[in-house]
Parts: structure tokens; sequence; C-alpha cells
């Protein structure tokens, strides 16, 4: 198939298993335990600290210009996205500077990542396919900032993570129009965004499973 029905066709099935991610039900938040908006930001700071690190693991691995200056926007707005996270921590009245979000290592999502080779994977796992599920893990965020009575981080979240996010997405589907051109680099970059979908959503059952932790913002 063309580089445009491949990209088509990842995306629908990217979609279709977002959902899972995604129920309906899950936006309106049953709050249980210690779930806050504070400890939810704790989350978040690991996610873009992970997010950070491994556009820059990536960009200084590859030769091409297009991909460099790609992974390079990504690697400032996720940077970015750790200093107003931080921030709005302080706001809350929790030093940031006092958590260390790598103290218990990298997890699992940032682990498999770190091992892929070729950029169409990368392009695929990465800002196409978990891009995609900051976008929805965000949009559930949002919904439970505003529930939680919090529109300062919900305007956050909305007005600025998000849209950073979008992008990255966006590049991650010119990327791939580039790369994902034959049977065999779609083959591999089809099997990294399944990786990826199947982590994220076994993160997320772990999560909710140990600490009823739901809601918790993407990168």
């Amino acid at each position: 198939m063309t580089a445009e029905e491949f990209v088509r066709q990842l995306d629908d099935e990217n979609q279709k298993l977002l959902g899972r991610l995604a129920p309906d039900a899950t936006l309106k938040p049953e709050v249980e335990g210690d779930l806050t908006v504070v400890n939810l930001l704790k989350v978040a700071l690991k996610n873009e600290i992970e997010a950070t690190e491994i556009a820059a693991r990536w960009l200084v691995a590859t030769d091409d210009v297009e991909v460099k200056l790609a992974l390079a926007r990504q690697v400032g707005d996720e940077a970015k996205h750790y200093r107003l996270v931080a921030d709005r921590l302080g706001a809350l009245g929790f030093a940031a500077t006092t958590f260390d979000p790598l103290a218990k290592g990298y997890g699992p999502l940032f682990q498999y990542l770190d091992t892929l080779k070729t950029t169409v994977e990368r392009v695929a796992a990465g800002q196409f396919t978990r891009e995609a599920i900051a976008i929805v893990k965000n949009r559930q965020f949002i919904e439970f900032c505003v529930q939680a009575g919090d529109r300062e981080t919900a305007a956050l979240y909305r007005d600025v993570i998000e849209p950073d996010e979008r992008h990255h997405h966006e590049l991650g589907r010119r990327l791939l129009l580039r790369f994902a051109t034959t049977p065999e680099a779609q083959a591999a970059a089809a099997r990294a965004a399944r990786k990826t979908l199947e982590l994220a959503e076994e993160l997320q059952r772990a999560a909710l499973a140990t600490a009823g932790v739901h809601h918790a913002p993407g990168c």
C-alpha cells in the first residue's frame, strides 16, 4: 500500500485501541483514595522528563536533518511542559524541586522506546502513537481538573500542553509519510505502534489496580 494508505490505516487502528484507554465512563471521574491534582501532576513530571530524554536520545542518533529538527522541537516542548507542571505544583503548594520523578527508574514504555533502532519505528511509536495516547490522557485529565475545581491546571493543559502534543503527533504523521514507504518499513512501524499501545494499556491497568490512579496526564 502507499504511505498515505498505510498512515491512514495505522491511525484508524490506533484510534480503535485508544478507545480502551478512554472509555466514555472514565470521563466522569470517581475519585478513590488519595487521587488529587497534585499527585497526578507528579505522574506528569515523570512522563514529561521521559519524553524529553527519549526524544533527545533519538535526536543525536539520527543523521537526517528533518528528523533532528522535529525531535529538537519535541525536546524543547517536553522540557517546557516539565517546567510549567513544576511551576503549577509550586502554586498548589508542592515544591517540585524536592521530588525526583526518576527515583524509581525509567518506566517500561521508555525502556521499550529506547530499544527502537530505526527512524520509522521511532516515529510510529513515539511521535505518532505515544503522542496520540497523550492527547487522550490529557483530555481525561482536563475533565478531572474541571470536576475538581482546578480550572487553572485545566487551562494549562487545554491551552498549552495539548496543542503541543497535537503538533508532535502531526510531525509524526508527516515523517511516517516519508519513511513508511515499503512493506518492511510499514510492518516495523505497525509493530512498534501496537507495542506502544499495549504497554500503555498495561501501565494503566497496573496503576488503577495498585494505586487507584486514573486520569493521569500524558506527555
